[in-house]
């Protein structure tokens, strides 16, 4: 197998157009927030984010220059790692924010635990999942031990709690399973077990059923649980084709809590208008594609399913933070990669998006 000269270009340049739209837009939304809750400082959350993508570049430089087929050797340290910092953030250790314990502060830094163990999850199921495809079409051999996986990461998550990334997390090792060539009966077991539970993990907690209902009927709770929801809608719409301009949104003025994080696809369509959301869409699509293609031409089934993972993980957090500013689903707090102010997050899938660059070097086609 020899090595190709060149890693998929065209996919590094549609990450880092992103990333840039990200920081500009990151400014553009936090601006007035910034000035007004930290010491009139309209760049906190430009420097913050300038900081975390530099760090992501150099995460994507070492990540593509690192021979994909190391991690193998370090995909059990990595999810008990996982384990071990998903455990501590629900100690005293973790940092509490708006009712959730989400969080560890090290220096100054604030890590984001669940981040992390996607990676990690994705690293360890692609190894395990490759000694063992053989299992896969039984469901106690080859099913069981990741559903085992599964479970662990959505109960300590749960414990947050963060019910739409233990979900998240659950997608991405499912879609590895499907690569790996899980059953269609398997398939529809787990899909359909996995709705019951999401039902009754939202009955069992009363302000995820007043967000369902307010999903269904923002208007009926306009400044409780549909607030949100109901803003989000109203910059979308005044955005009209072309947008309102940069800097000029009216809803990220404090009426969209933290408008740089989960609801910046709203900012993105009142100053940019449908062409700007558009554009983004039509960003992350390519983006996409490109990583489908190295799983598919990937030289080996590791990195077939390491490339799975990391395309699932985009994909999932894309269409979930898509659908909730455009209220195609209940609110959840799902960053958009690349763009949404997320600290370790903008890092981390820098990182992993040098993992599919890496891949793309050893593919069967040239697919630069």
């Amino acid at each position: 197998m020899a090595q190709k000269k060149s890693f998929d270009f065209t996919l590094m340049i549609t990450v880092l157009i992103l990333v840039v739209i990200g920081i500009i837009m990151v400014f553009s939304s936090s601006q007035y927030y910034s000035f007004y809750n930290y010491n009139q400082d309209s760049y906190h959350f430009l420097k913050k984010n300038l900081m975390w993508a530099g760090i992501g570049i150099v995460a994507m430089l070492f990540t593509m220059n690192f021979n994909y087929k190391g991690y193998k050797r370090i995909a059990l340290p990595a999810y008990i790692f996982s384990i071990i910092l998903l455990v501590l953030v629900i100690t005293p250790l973790g940092t509490n924010l708006n009712g959730a314990q989400r969080w560890i502060s090290v220096g100054g830094i604030t890590i984001m635990p669940s981040e992390i163990a996607k990676i990690c999850g994705i690293i360890f199921v692609a190894d395990t999942l490759t000694r063992k495809v053989k299992d896969i079409s039984n469901f106690f051999k080859g099913i069981i031990p990741y559903l085992m996986i599964i479970g662990l990461y959505v109960a300590l998550i749960l414990k947050q709690p963060n019910l739409s990334t233990a979900i998240t997390i659950a997608l991405i090792i499912t879609s590895m399973l499907f690569v790996a060539g899980m059953r269609w009966l398997h398939i529809m077991f787990l899909g359909t077990t996995g709705v019951g539970m999401i039902i009754l993990m939202i009955i069992a907690k009363p302000y995820r059923m007043r967000r369902l209902v307010a999903f269904l009927d923002p208007f009926k709770d306009p400044k409780g649980d549909g607030y949100q929801v109901i803003q989000s809608l109203f910059a979308l719409g005044s955005g009209g084709l072309f947008g309102v301009g940069l800097g000029r949104s009216v809803q990220n003025k404090l009426y969209i809590p933290e408008p740089q994080n989960d609801f910046i696809f709203a900012t993105i369509g009142e100053e940019l208008g449908f062409i700007g959301c558009v554009t983004v869409m039509l960003l992350f699509l390519f983006l996409i594609w490109r990583g489908i293609r190295i799983a598919i031409h990937a030289p080996d089934l590791f990195s077939s399913l390491l490339a799975t993972g990391i395309t699932a993980m985009i994909a999932i957090q894309v269409m979930i933070n898509i659908a909730v500013a455009t209220s195609s689903m209940p609110v959840t707090g799902i960053p958009l990669p690349f763009i949404s102010f997320g600290g370790n997050s903008l890092a981390i899938f820098m990182a992993a998006v040098g993992i599919l660059l890496n891949i793309s070097k050893y593919t069967e086609e040239d697919l630069s």
